[in-house]
């Protein structure tokens, strides 16, 4: 049975991509992602589940709550089961459930269906990633620059080639982003609605980055009445800031008061020494005050592990990704100036996700491994402003412009790449 769900899932990408591209664009994105989604079924048969890679834990973790899943629906049926139920699928219920599902499909554990469903959803967000870069301006030559990087970039094929959560919440924050792009370029009440269940899935993912999305989609519906301006976001962003900072009534409960128990428990002495001493922990000030020495938390974020870093060998395999981050900023330094100049207004709001998500993970930086997949959505986003960057001048969608609405690069309900979320 897992070989038959990989195989329909592999069928299903097929039509997926033939259903959203032009016939000549189709074929060489169906050659990235069919490669693309095996080599995930590779890595997750000949390293990670082999051994040869000492890294993960929560991958298993989540497969063991799977399973409980599966066992309280034999006996009670198929449903929705809540984290009262089963309390280790608190803020996982998402990837547990549909984990559950495939395992309930093959009678036990069936971790290779599994993660070739974690690769089609990868696979998935390639597609959006490249209708993204060409709602933002990106030319189709650029587009597809981007959708071969995302598609094998390490950090995260390492995160889509086993039972990680990594691939769903970069999935449904980037659909999500893309989605309200769109939706500040033309207003449509079908995009926001098709955003809610998006938001209720990310919600059971990782419920902080709802907070993190909160700027981008309030200004999305807002947006076309009022310019957002850099004033208008360093104050929108410092507004939320300090809520973060002041409302400790509020932060005791929901994605908030999970984002600051993080940055409690990772700014904890003994857990600080802990990271130092396994070579992933890095100390800034000895008290661990989160929003001390920010300047250097943010380089961190953004662009470790460092060369001359020691550490385990997963941290030594993430140096080639730091290098590809760099490069994609630096390219991006280029697309941000472009964009400056023809579509203001598009580079401040994808700055809206990138600014307040940056500083949000520097302060609660203290160990290289998780920031390296926590960064995900931001690189994500960043390389987006790369795409501008490599983008012909005559290919770029000018502001001046009228857009078509019928034009391919507008997300709909109706799209069906939209739908496989």
């Amino acid at each position: 049975m897992e070989y038959l769900i990989v195989a329909a899932l592999a069928l299903t990408l097929v039509f997926l991509v033939r259903g959203s591209f032009p016939s000549e664009t189709a074929r060489p994105v169906l050659g990235v992602l069919l490669a693309a989604f095996a080599a995930r079924l590779f890595i997750h048969v000949f390293i990670v589940r082999s051994g040869s890679l000492d890294y993960g834990g929560d991958n298993f973790y989540y497969e063991l709550s799977a399973m409980e899943i599966v066992t309280y629906w034999q006996s009670a049926g198929i449903q929705l089961v809540s984290s009262e139920v089963i309390p280790s699928i608190n803020t996982v219920a998402t990837p547990c459930h549909i984990f559950a599902f495939v395992m309930y499909l093959c009678g036990g554990f069936a971790p290779m269906a599994c993660t070739a469903v974690v690769a089609f959803i990868a696979c998935g967000l390639c597609i959006v990633m490249y209708k993204f870069a060409q709602l933002v301006g990106a030319d189709d030559r650029s587009a597809f620059r981007l959708l071969l990087l995302i598609a094998f970039i390490p950090g995260l094929l390492v995160h889509t080639s086993d039972m990680f959560k990594d691939g769903f919440n970069a999935f449904f924050v980037i659909t999500c982003l893309w989605l309200a792009t769109s939706n500040m370029k033309r207003f449509d009440i079908r995009k926001i609605l098709a955003m809610a269940p998006l938001i209720w899935a990310l919600w059971n993912v990782r419920p902080y980055m709802v907070i993190m999305c909160g700027l981008p989609l309030f200004f999305s519906i807002v947006s076309r009445k009022r310019m957002i301006s850099v004033r208008v976001m360093a104050l929108s962003v410092a507004a939320m800031m300090s809520f973060m900072l002041l409302y400790e009534q509020i932060l005791a409960t929901g994605p908030a008061g999970t984002m600051q128990r993080q940055l409690e428990k990772s700014q904890a002495t003994n857990v600080r020494s802990e990271l130092e001493q396994g070579g992933s922990g890095v100390v800034f000030t000895p008290d661990g005050a989160p929003w001390d020495d920010l300047p250097t938390k943010v380089i961190y974020t953004l662009l470790s592990p460092f060369p001359w870093m020691d550490g385990s060998p997963a941290l030594q395999l993430g140096k080639i990704e730091a290098l590809l981050v760099w490069y994609l900023l630096y390219c991006a330094v280029k697309g941000g100036r472009r964009l400056w100049q023809y579509d203001r207004k598009m580079l401040l709001f994808l700055l809206l996700f990138v600014v307040p998500s940056t500083i949000a993970y520097a302060t609660t930086i203290a160990n290289i491994g998780l920031i390296f997949r926590q960064r995900i959505p931001i690189v994500l986003i960043l390389s987006l402003l790369s795409a501008i960057g490599w983008a012909r001048e005559p290919g770029m969608i000018k502001r001046s412009q009228p857009v078509d609405k019928r034009s391919h690069d507008e997300p709909s309900p109706a799209n069906g790449t939209a739908g496989s979320g």
